[in-house]
């Protein structure tokens, strides 16, 4: 992965001690099943690319529940949006009791997708009209 990437990603991405014992992966496709209109179909909602970012960027923790981001929406509305990033392959997800929470599958886009972490991190939200 480019070094200017790896700068701007969250600590819990670059070191790999700070992943604590996990419950098993949510059902998610293998990383050769992730397809590349399915990964853009899903990143092309600025919600969902926010989400993706914001994991990549600031998060202090191995992984986060959705309330972690503070968006004014039900939760209904971001279940679906994880679930759409989950079976997209974007993020993986793991059942914590009643809480699911999320992870930005970095090695396996990187490795299939070259340059697409890198797009995410240097997105910016469009000016509100």
């Amino acid at each position: 992965m480019e070094s200017h990437v790896m700068n701007t990603l969250a600590p819990t991405y670059t070191d790999p001690s700070t992943g604590l014992e996990s419950p098993p992966r949510l059902p998610e496709p293998d990383p050769d099943q992730i397809r590349l209109e399915k990964v853009f179909a899903v990143l092309s909602e600025p919600l969902r690319l926010t989400i993706v970012q914001r994991l990549l960027t600031s998060s202090d923790e191995f992984d986060h529940t959705c309330g972690w981001f503070g968006f004014d929406r039900p939760k209904s509305t971001l279940t679906h949006h994880f679930k759409a990033l989950r079976e997209a392959g974007v993020i993986t997800q793991r059942q914590y009791g009643m809480e699911r929470r999320s992870r930005v599958r970095l090695d396996d886009l990187s490795e299939r997708f070259p340059g697409l972490v890198g797009l995410i991190l240097s997105w910016e939200p469009a000016p509100s009209t």
